[in-house]
């Protein structure tokens, strides 16, 4: 799988760029129908786009510079739906630890895509 493409990464940085970041759910927050799932990082919406449950696009923010670092494709069969989170500025120890949040925790299942160099 090719996740190096350089066009699909400016595109999402575009997205970040050209939008309010809005953290509905810092990190140590509980999710808000589900209190045993607490965030692990700070979790959002990029305000004025839509994802794939019609709300904002879902955004992971991590503890490094400020740019996207990959993306995680979700499944989740009890909601019956699909998304795409943006991986923003998550070290490859944080976007595993997240990987792991959906796969383990929420009961999601994801597949990680890292940006290539």
């Amino acid at each position: 799988m090719n996740t190096t493409n350089p066009q699909f990464w400016l595109d999402l940085e575009q997205l970040i760029s050209s939008s309010t970041l809005i953290i509905d759910r810092p990190k140590g927050s509980s999710h808000p129908r589900y209190a045993d799932l607490i965030y692990p990082f700070d979790y959002g919406e990029l305000e004025g786009t839509s994802g794939g449950d019609g709300d904002g696009i879902d955004v992971w923010i991590g503890s490094l510079e400020k740019t996207v670092t990959g993306v995680l494709a979700t499944v989740d069969t009890v909601k019956r739906d699909s998304e795409t989170k943006i991986l923003l500025g998550c070290s490859s120890l944080e976007m595993l630890q997240i990987q792991n949040w959906y796969n383990n925790v929420a009961k999601v299942q994801c597949l990680l895509f890292e940006r290539g160099v």
